[in-house]
């Protein structure tokens, strides 16, 4: 029996196994659950503080000028000189502290510093995290997907509590509800309004500094993950990933994953302020202390979808599996742009934003995974997220508010309309560039995966 005990432990502990894909899965939970606590609300939140727009859009812009700074430096030198969960424990501690003290300042400059400190140390541990997972998983184009579903489950658990923390309890104890079900409806029906909404919403910085101190001190649990010295007589690793875009396929794939992510940023930009506003405005109406549950429902249907991913990608082919992924931005923006009274469709259509991250935005990086050289692939990981993080965020966090303010806004009333008809048809466009021109080969050149059919 004892024999069969330490087989077992033994098997737990091998890279992929048990133990170790449960730790992976809960490293997961807590990177997402940091940026899933204060992004959602920070949009709205920035123009509560009387930001001016060109302070909102160095802000917001901290974290995709994070994700370039990452390709050209952050990636290689985690690479090469740190192991990788050492290098995730240093990262969240330092920027969990600074998150942390944006949730007590409401001055430009220290919050502006701030959160780009925090960026600068958050946006590297994105691929950080992806390659340790990768490193340490037996099979990852099917292992991969279900440890990526913590990610999508911190995200979650990002939001709803805040469902309760954002509670007009006075409001509560007027109405003097009686019993468990009344007394959890006056609460889920009693949300902050006004002032009082924006002072609260200080909390999702405090939450998402609190959350990134554990994971500091969770990464030193973690498989050690050592540095991967760089070869005598390799180039640069950014540069080798750069290089890799002469192939026809890796450069398709590249430009379509900037137009997706540009989209995808327009969700976040736009979506929380129209499910706010009023149906006289033309919004749908949701309650405030609601619009963070009700845009995580996307991640409800995100586990599913990637729980399904390695069957999917096995069946459909990495460019079916990433078309339909981009068709589910086009839907679910069309749905915005031709039904914003229809309170209930808009909740259900949210959950299009499981399908659009995992099968584009994952499929991309276990792409990555399987066709990028060994030595190279945080920084070929970190080569895409230059487009999902970087410039797709950048261009969006620039061009949505400017848009809002010179094309979409007649008079005192946004066209919802027309702004949510734009990213539909920039879907489209990427969907289409990828159905004509994005041909990889049906076998991963360095023979480590790959096995997806190309249709």
């Amino acid at each position: 029996m004892s024999a069969d005990r330490a087989a077992i432990s033994r098997n737990q502990t091998k890279p992929g196994g048990s133990l170790i894909q449960f730790k992976l899965f809960l490293m997961m939970v807590l990177q997402f659950f940091i940026w899933g606590a204060w992004l959602p609300l920070i949009f709205a939140y920035l123009p509560g503080l009387k930001f001016e727009p060109w302070q909102q859009s160095l802000i917001l812009n901290a974290f995709p000028i994070a994700a370039i700074v990452g390709m050209f430096f952050s990636n290689q030198f985690a690479d090469q000189n740190f192991a990788a969960e050492k290098f995730l424990a240093f990262s969240h501690f330092v920027g969990g502290l600074a998150i942390l003290g944006c949730g007590f300042t409401t001055s430009f400059w220290p919050f502006f510093l701030l959160m780009l400190v925090h960026c600068l140390l958050y946006v590297p541990t994105i691929s950080i995290t992806n390659s340790i997972a990768f490193a340490n998983l037996r099979d990852p184009e099917t292992q991969f997907g279900p440890v990526r579903t913590g990610g999508t489950i911190g995200w979650i658990l990002a939001a709803w509590p805040f469902t309760f923390l954002f509670v007009d309890w006075a409001k509560v104890a007027a109405k003097n509800p009686q019993g468990l079900v009344n007394w959890l409806g006056a609460v889920l029906g009693s949300g902050l309004e006004g002032p009082a909404l924006l002072s609260a919403t200080r909390w999702t910085y405090i939450v998402a500094g609190i959350a990134s101190l554990l994971l500091a001190a969770f990464s030193l649990l973690l498989p050690h993950t050592p540095p991967k010295p760089a070869q005598q007589g390799s180039g640069v690793a950014w540069l080798e990933s750069v290089r890799l875009l002469k192939k026809p396929f890796v450069l398709v794939l590249w430009l379509v994953t900037f137009i997706d992510a540009f989209v995808h940023n327009c969700y976040f930009n736009w979506t929380g302020g129209f499910l706010g506003a009023s149906r006289e405005a033309g919004g749908v109406g949701i309650p405030g202390n609601w619009i963070m549950p009700v845009m995580s429902v996307g991640q409800v249907a995100e586990i599913l979808t990637m729980l399904v991913l390695g069957v999917t990608l096995k069946n459909l082919g990495w460019r079916t599996t990433m078309i339909v992924g981009i068709l589910g931005h086009a839907l679910r923006f069309l749905v915005y742009a031709l039904f914003p009274q229809s309170q209930a469709l808009i909740v259900v259509i949210q959950v299009l934003h499981g399908i659009c991250y995992a099968f584009f935005f994952a499929t991309v990086y276990i792409f990555v995974d399987a066709y990028f050289p060994k030595d190279a692939r945080s920084s070929a990981q970190g080569l895409f997220n230059v487009m999902i993080l970087g410039m797709g965020a950048l261009a969006a966090n620039t061009l949505c508010p400017w848009l809002v303010e010179n094309v979409f806004k007649k008079g005192e009333t946004l066209d919802y309309r027309s702004m949510f008809l734009f990213p539909c048809f920039m879907s489209l466009l990427a969907a289409v560039a990828l159905a004509l021109f994005f041909h990889p080969p049906k076998v991963a050149t360095d023979g480590t995966g790959g096995s997806a059919p190309a249709h």
